[in-house]
């Protein structure tokens, strides 16, 4: 009797479980909500679909999680992601629309792997209204530190060094000659400084979708390690600088402190840390993937830089001293230059998807997405769809100068975000491209010598290793 009791007992405690678990699979299987949700598979309960979402891409098309999606469901299906319920979208309207109810329906939200490493207190974390509107103020008055004269002698210093050696890697090197200019007008650092510090930001793209396990070896480990050393450097330099207020450094650090010293108390030293950060990695990260793509896609379209050197020397024929440097009027006149820079952001976006989190029950489109889940726009996806983007993986630049199909493409274009968050490094880059390019191309050639392939994670491209050989124009030496 005991052991028919046992026995019993034990069949009850399985068939329980069994049924518990019955129950929790279908809750998960089929999330609650008040209305229709879109279609697509939650995946597997608790993991999702994050092992096929960060997948590895070996292309600079659409990566495979979207492509199958979009094709098996259309341009809006539900999914899991590291532990969130999701609706990505690739649908024009639903992006519009999701970016215009910015700060409303919807607020920013970025993975914990990004918070970790760039710091909750960071401008791309927080969604108060007041002191977002006050950090993008603070992060415009960067710009005017940054002086057309210095970024041209930069980039000429860089192609020079570079000019003398066999090879170099393009990313590596555009990343160093973008980190030191930034770590000078933000920092009033020095070469030497400066590239001890950009070693703590190697693994930090990379490290975005990384699975967050702090454990020695992990790249989320050495991620956060390099964030502890960053964030040591930049309190000792703030502390510096309260204890002789005396001495300026004419640099942006000058501007934090000011506002540390300040009766306002808008801003704290852990808030300015991490904007400093966030401003110090935006900077060189983004703007060196999309070089190192660039180099090889203008490579492999000759007809391009014909183009560009054809619209860089009419502007050396129009000037009276050619050894002069570049004016804002030449910089805002270099139509096709912006045209290049527009089709390698397109094709060469970094961003890792833009999220955003419901704040209440959203309709759209005849679906509802409950409150609480993240909408996930990807921007690669937008910009190779061929119904937004004729032949989407072809780089062409002259596609932006169709009037008629401009103002659409302008809609989708979002390699620097969109809505109230969009990058205010935008205009940074675009600079930087353009002095860059302008230097290389009136100045120098260069050819391939290996690599030039690249690879996606979700969202994320990640140039490989490209090595080309730099040579001075016959008669450039400068």
């Amino acid at each position: 009797m005991e052991i028919f009791l046992a026995h019993y007992a034990a069949l009850s405690a399985v068939t329980l479980f069994i049924g518990w678990l019955v129950r929790w699979v279908y809750k998960w299987t089929n999330p609650p909500c008040h209305g229709v949700l879109p279609p697509g598979s939650m995946g597997f309960p608790i993991f999702g679909e994050t092992f096929e979402f960060i997948k590895t891409n070996h292309s600079l098309d659409i990566p495979v999680y979207y492509r199958l999606r979009w094709k098996r469901y259309g341009p809006v299906f539900k999914s899991s992601v590291f532990g969130k319920r999701v609706v990505a979208s690739m649908d024009a309207e639903v992006n519009r629309f999701v970016f215009q109810q910015d700060g409303k329906m919807f607020r920013a939200w970025y993975p914990g792997t990004t918070n970790s490493m760039m710091g909750k207190e960071s401008i791309s974390s927080y969604n108060g209204p007041s002191l977002h509107k006050y950090t993008r103020n603070m992060e415009n008055r960067l710009l005017k530190y940054v002086l057309l004269e210095e970024t041209e002698a930069n980039v000429r210093q860089s192609l020079m060094d570079w000019a003398a050696e066999p090879s170099i890697e393009v990313k590596d090197r555009v990343a160093t000659m973008i980190f030191d200019l930034m770590a000078k007008k933000l920092l009033g650092m020095g070469h030497d400084k400066s590239r001890k510090l950009k070693k703590n930001f190697d693994d930090f793209l990379q490290a975005i979708v990384s699975v967050p396990v702090y454990f020695p070896g992990t790249r989320f480990y050495r991620c956060l390690q390099g964030r502890k050393n960053l964030q040591k450097v930049l309190k000792d330099l703030i502390k510096e600088r309260l204890r002789t207020p005396e001495k300026q450094n004419n640099d942006f650090l000058d501007q934090v402190v000011d506002e540390l010293k300040s009766e306002t108390g808008l801003i704290e030293e852990k808030f300015a840390l991490d904007v400093l950060s966030a401003l110090l990695f935006a900077g060189f990260a983004t703007i060196s993937s999309f070089m190192a793509v660039g180099m090889k896609l203008l490579t492999d379209n000759p007809g391009v830089v014909e183009a560009l050197q054809e619209e860089h020397e009419a502007i050396l024929k129009q000037r009276e001293d050619i050894s002069s440097g570049l004016t804002w009027d030449e910089y805002k006149s270099m139509t096709f230059t912006s045209q290049v820079t527009n089709e390698i952001a397109r094709l060469g976006n970094v961003a890792p998807g833009i999220f955003r989190e419901t704040l209440t029950d959203v309709n759209i489109k005849g679906y509802t997405i409950p409150a609480g889940w993240l909408v996930m726009i990807s921007p690669t996806s937008v910009h190779l769809n061929p119904e937004l983007f004729e032949d989407p993986m072809a780089f062409d630049p002259w596609r932006w100068q169709d009037d008629a199909k401009r103002a659409t493409m302008l809609k989708n274009f979002m390699p620097y975000g969109g809505g109230k968050k969009l990058c205010t490094g935008a205009e940074f880059s675009r600079i930087q491209i353009a002095v860059f390019l302008h230097t290389l191309v009136t100045k120098y050639r260069w050819k391939e010598v290996k690599g030039g392939g690249v690879r996606r994670i979700a969202d994320i491209l990640l140039p490989k290793d490209y090595h080309i050989q730099v040579i001075p124009r016959v008669g450039q030496t400068s």
